[in-house]
This record gives structure tokens, sequence and C-alpha cells, in this order.
């Protein structure tokens, strides 16, 4: 079975992403892409300074890799305050969570990743603190226990999440203002590596950085992941520059073909054609063929899949399109016409 975190296609942040935080923007106008995101946040910022007031509590949502945790570091730097970076599993207790917020200053954001994955108790301690910036904690047992309200700070919740559907409907509602980050498009993506191999001072060419753009899965992370490879390979083989043909060679050495695709994509593709004939074919079953756990087909290779149009999700299960075929150089066989002649 293939480690997920082995892939660096992987969109799921890595020890070795440390690296790019120095390649991270500190400012909207720094940030390259999701231009209505930061249109909106301009005047959610600017209103919040007019007002000399906290900005209102965001919710970042969308596929990993998008930029939701850069986004909120870039809220604290616009706002000059302090940023408290926790996420949902960390916080176990409600206690954990008073201790947080009881450490909060006025204006400070405390961003919670993950925040789909936190406990309901420490939910019920969050609901007021973000409504009526206040802390309910109960003193004693038994008959004797006491609650007592404490002020908090105005302050700032940012959450991020990758299923918007798993927030529950309370804590959604207390957020001011959701986004949605989505795929980036090769030209801003192109950009970003432009902009990440100048901060490296690793010499490039155009076809280059667009050779590593195209094959970036519309994701920043995996983007300068691969620079840093590509980078390593132009070291060691080459002369030091990113050419296109370097890239490429780096590229096809990791076994990640021109449109993202690496060989598990390639594995759950083939599945389904040449094991099932291009399906519809279960979760389980693709995953069990090849040797995967479902979870891991569901949210790491599928939605890149369905993006791209190779797959698709019937009632019956999952089916491979004529674009699949043509991509990996088979004849379309279309099994649902087939079925319809019996």
């Amino acid at each position: 079975m293939t480690e997920e975190n082995d892939r660096i296609i992987d969109s799921k942040p890595k020890p070795e992403d440390q690296f790019d935080s120095a390649l991270r923007p500190g400012y909207l106008e720094e940030l390259i892409g999701q231009e209505q995101i930061k249109e909106n946040l301009k005047i959610l910022i600017e209103a919040a300074k007019l007002r000399s007031e906290a900005l209102d509590h965001v919710l970042f949502y969308g596929p990993p890799g998008l930029g939701k945790t850069t986004l909120a570091h870039i809220l604290a730097n616009e706002m000059g305050v302090s940023i408290k970076v926790t996420s949902g599993p960390a916080i176990e207790r409600a206690g954990d969570l008073a201790a947080i917020l009881t450490n909060l200053h006025a204006g400070d954001i405390l961003f919670i990743d993950e925040i789909h994955r936190l406990g309901r108790v420490v939910e019920e301690v969050l609901y007021p603190a973000m409504e009526d910036f206040s802390l309910d904690i109960v003193i004693g047992k038994g008959p004797a226990a006491r609650s007592i309200r404490l002020k908090l700070p105005h302050f700032t919740v940012v959450g991020a999440t990758t299923r918007l559907a798993l927030v529950t409907s309370p804590l959604r509602a207390r957020f001011g203002a959701t986004y949605r980050l989505d795929y980036y498009q090769i030209d801003p993506l192109v950009e970003i590596v432009e902009r990440g191999a100048g901060l490296l001072q690793v010499e490039s060419s155009s076809d280059g950085l667009l050779e590593i753009a195209r094959r970036a899965r519309g994701t920043p992370r995996i983007a300068l992941r691969m620079l840093r490879r590509v980078r390593d390979y132009a070291q060691v083989r080459a002369n030091g520059k990113i050419t296109g043909e370097v890239a490429q060679a780096a590229l096809d050495l990791l076994n990640i073909d021109g449109q993202g695709l690496d060989d598990l994509d390639r594995r759950v593709l083939l599945c389904v054609i040449e094991k099932y004939d291009g399906g519809p074919v279960g979760l389980n079953t693709i995953a069990a063929s090849v040797s995967e756990e479902p979870d891991t087909i569901m949210d790491v290779v599928e939605p890149y899949l369905l993006q791209l149009g190779y797959l698709e999700r019937t009632s019956q299960g999952r089916q491979a399109t004529r674009n699949a075929y043509d991509h990996l150089g088979l004849d379309f066989r279309d099994a649902s016409a087939q079925q319809k002649l019996f």
C-alpha cells in the first residue's frame, strides 16, 4: 500500500513544506490569484480599520493547498495584530480552548485549521465567545458548582476547512464572511512559481516555469513543492537552470505526467477501465483493487480526476470518461451504451 504522504502531488501539508513559509506572501498586494476573495477582504479590512474594530469572523473553505492558512496570516499582517494558530483536533477539551481564548488581546486573530473536527463540547464553549465575546466557566462540582462569565476582548476567529458540509450549522452561522478558494488557473500558477524561483534564487526560463505550473494540479503548494524538486534535478543533472526540457525530465522521473497525474491516479483510472470495462464500479471495489483506503481515493485522488473530467460519479458508481481513455491512449468503450443493448 502506498503511503499517501509519499506523493509529491499530495496537496496536504508535509514537514518539508515548512520551507515554503518564506515563500508565502505577507500582504494582499503580494497574493497572486483569488482576485474576487482579495477584493472582498480589502473591503472587510478597510471597514474594520475605519471603525477601529476587530475583523468579522471569517471562514475559508476549499481543497487543501490553496492558501487558507496564508490568508489567515495575511489578515493578521494587514490588521497589524497577533495570530494564534491551532487546529480542530488539537483542541481536545473545553479547558484547552478557554486557555487559548483568555490569552488573546483585542483585535487578535485565532486561526483554527480543520475547524470541522472540533468536538461538540468545545464548540459549545466557542459559540458565546464568538457571539458575545464571553466565556462561561463552571467552578466547583455538584450542588456547590457555580458558573462565572468572563468577558473577552473583541477578537476574530478565522476558520479553515476542506469539508464545509461537516461544519455544523450553528458554527457556520457565527461567521460573518465565508469564502471558497478555487483551484488556480495556469497563468497565476506560473506567477507563483516565478516568484518562488526568484526567492530561491534559481535561474529559470518561461518554458520551465510553465511546465511546472501545468503539472501542479491547480494547487500552489504542489507547484512550490515541484519547484524545489526540479531545482534539485537542475543542480545535479543540468547546469542549474530550470528550462522546459529540464522541468519535463525532472517531473517525468517523478512519474508525474503532463496533466499532473501520478502513478496512483493512473492505477485508479486503469482499474476502472481495464478491470471493470470503464465502470460503473463502487468506491470500495476500486480501493480494494488498487490496495488503498477508500478515504484516500475519495479525498485525494478523485477530486482532481473529476475536475479534469476523467472520472464521473453515477448512482451506480464511478465511471471513466472518454477523456480518460484518450489521456491513457486507450480505445474508448462506452460501457453504458453496451449495457443498453442487452
